[in-house]
């Protein structure tokens, strides 16, 4: 170990108030994946038909619901805020403004979601009058008890003081520091939570202004299909909510760890401000079966959807560049043998890019959920859930394990206890879901159903195709069984880690990018006109929609508090003044990117010349 490095101050020694945050958030994080994880070998054995000895099929929906809002709700965002507080903090080299304020954003997470876990578990007992089984997607008709909507609306309203902690922290920086650019970490901390405060807002109207009132009995009716579009308003973009801290750490991290540098910081810039601007305005592709909703306006949402192709490919073609670069200055030569110089046993390293290999095979099952007539074929089949666990359940929870075997000595001077069952464990992960998840698509092109807790009917037989229907629930039950098993010996190391006498040393840095901030023209930085130009996209793609939902099917239901037929005309004129408007902003964004585009032709050229 070199005299530097022995010598350099961790996170830990240099920002140790910070560092209690961020240890706080990710041990809650793990605390939710470790119940999430019970739950879901639990749903897996039931729905497969090995074992259906633990519960009754009545609360096969009641676990359905733990797993998904632990996983998903819990489990990622506590991380999403310990990695963002560790990365906006060492990116500034500044504290937090007020660490009692990091503190009260962190209780009110830890509040609403304990109410919201209550709420679920008592599913399980009849000694409580108190369910919610309404699962990830709890949008109408589906009602939980209130506790479910008033604990979410509490974690909702913690993660926007998180990002008000943030943002005043990097304002107080800039005060500093008026002539610098935005360093790269802060800035996708900043867009991020830019993008999560627009697709926030409409879930948090939905819980509070009709599905808590509708479960409190003080409204007797809601509009479904209201409900569902204002869901799926923040349901498509909290996928990326969920990746966009992955994708920090591939950026960031993974190439320093692959002995190289970010090949490109402009194109990680305009990676980000894609996500700020496309993320939101594409929800109603998760409806194209939905009846209340315009074909007109799907076709719109599935166009929009396609462009996301874009950042994917471009963070696939600089993280790839980044990881090469590093392997090359290792002494790595050839067309694929710089491939075996990569530091493979380390398994921060591999995981992260076992779980990048896994998410380019989500983006093409993911292409075929935003087609229209496609879609039609796998649409509320198992194929949908085998998609998401490529994305969220590999790309952000892979991405999320693996990192921690990184990130974790910093931010508490101690070492991993092992790094072989870290290794170990992130291969099983990546095997288990190549199992399950295959076996998921290959079903759903069956048409087995999801969100079914006994998938088999009287009188009816699958296809055969791609093995049959029991063998594929073998394969399923294989896979989840060994993603369990995985998460049991990430846990494992966590706490033995946690016993570890401190210990110095262990200081990582992130070298610059080859490509740095200056290369990059300024309206990247400039937030406000990205957050502008989102909101029109946004006006744009769903004002319509929803003025004709109200209009056909009222504020609260059919015949309760219709709008006049006037709404569909305004928001036909305001989509028009929106157009005119994004004109300007439009042609700058595409200026900028080719911009960006000429300063990385350089950079290649000087790098691999």
């Amino acid at each position: 170990m070199s005299a530097e490095l022995e010598t350099e101050p961790t996170f830990f020694d240099t920002f140790p108030e910070e560092a209690k945050v961020i240890r706080a958030a990710f041990l809650g994080s793990f605390f939710a994946l470790g119940l999430g994880a019970v739950f879901g070998i639990i749903q897996t054995l039931h729905r497969t038909d090995i074992f259906r000895g633990l519960i009754e099929s009545t609360d096969y929906y009641t676990v359905l619901t733990a797993h998904g809002v632990f996983m998903v709700i819990s489990f990622t965002i506590f991380f999403l805020v310990g990695l963002f507080t560790w990365a906006l903090v060492r990116s500034l080299d500044r504290p937090l403004v007020n660490i009692r304020i990091t503190w009260t954003w962190y209780g009110l997470m830890v509040t609403g979601i304990t109410m919201t876990g209550v709420s679920i578990l008592a599913g399980f007992t009849d000694a409580v009058e108190m369910s919610a089984d309404v699962l990830f997607t709890f949008y109408a008709p589906l009602q939980a008890h209130p506790l479910f909507y008033a604990g979410l609306a509490v974690f909702i309203v913690g993660t926007w003081l998180a990002g008000a902690d943030w943002f005043r922290t990097w304002l107080a920086w800039k005060r500093d520091n008026p002539d610098e650019r935005i360093p790269l970490q802060t800035f996708m901390v900043l867009t991020t939570m830019i993008m999560w405060y627009i697709a926030s807002s409409a879930v948090a109207a939905s819980v509070l202004l009709f599905l808590l009132p509708w479960s409190l009995g003080l409204i007797e009716s809601v509009n479904p299909t209201l409900t569902r579009t204002l869901f799926w308003f923040f349901g498509h973009p909290v996928v990326y909510f969920w990746l966009m801290p992955a994708y920090l750490l591939w950026y960031t991290v993974l190439p320093s760890i692959a002995g190289g540098r970010l090949f490109s910081d402009p194109l990680a810039r305009v990676v980000f401000v894609l996500f700020v601007l496309l993320s939101t305005p594409v929800g109603i592709h998760h409806q194209y079966l939905d009846p209340g909703i315009a074909e007109g306006f799907k076709f719109i949402s599935m166009t929009n959807t396609m462009f996301l192709l874009l950042p994917s490919l471009l963070t696939a073609f600089t993280v790839v560049a980044s990881v090469e670069y590093g392997a090359r200055k290792r002494g790595g030569t050839g067309l694929f043998g710089w491939l075996r110089t990569l530091p493979w046993r380390n398994p921060a390293f591999t995981g992260m890019m076992l779980a990048g290999l896994m998410f380019a095979a989500g983006g093409f099952s993911g292409m075929v959920n935003a087609g229209m007539n496609i879609n039609y074929m796998i649409h509320n089949t198992i194929w949908v859930p085998g998609h998401f666990h490529l994305t969220v359940g590999t790309a952000v929870a892979l991405t999320f394990m693996a990192a921690t075997y990184w990130i974790w000595p910093q931010i508490t001077n101690k070492p991993i206890y092992s790094l072989q069952i870290g290794l170990f464990q992130v291969v099983l992960w990546f095997i288990g879901m190549a199992l399950m998840s295959n076996a998921m698509h290959a079903q759903g092109m069956l048409g087995v159903p999801r969100r079914t807790a006994e998938p088999e009917y009287s009188g009816f037989e699958y296809p055969t195709a791609f093995g049959g229907f029991e063998e594929l629930n073998i394969q399923i039950a294989i896979g989840g069984t060994l993603l369990f098993i995985s998460t049991v010996f990430f846990l494992g190391n966590v706490v033995l880690t946690m016993g570890n006498p401190r210990v110095s040393g262990l200081a990582e840095s992130i070298p610059p990018a080859l490509s740095g901030p200056t290369d990059a023209p300024r309206v990247l930085d400039d937030l406000r006109v990205w957050v502008g130009i989102a909101l029109v996209l946004v006006v744009l793609a769903y004002a319509l929609p929803l003025a004709a939902i109200i209009n056909d099917g009222g504020l609260l239901g059919p015949g309760v508090g219709t709008y006049p037929v006037w709404v569909d005309a305004a928001a036909r004129a305001l989509g028009q003044v929106a157009a005119t408007a994004v004109s300007p902003v439009v042609d700058t964004l595409a200026f900028a990117s080719s911009r960006v585009g000429d300063a990385a032709a350089a950079v290649s050229v000087e790098v691999f010349a």
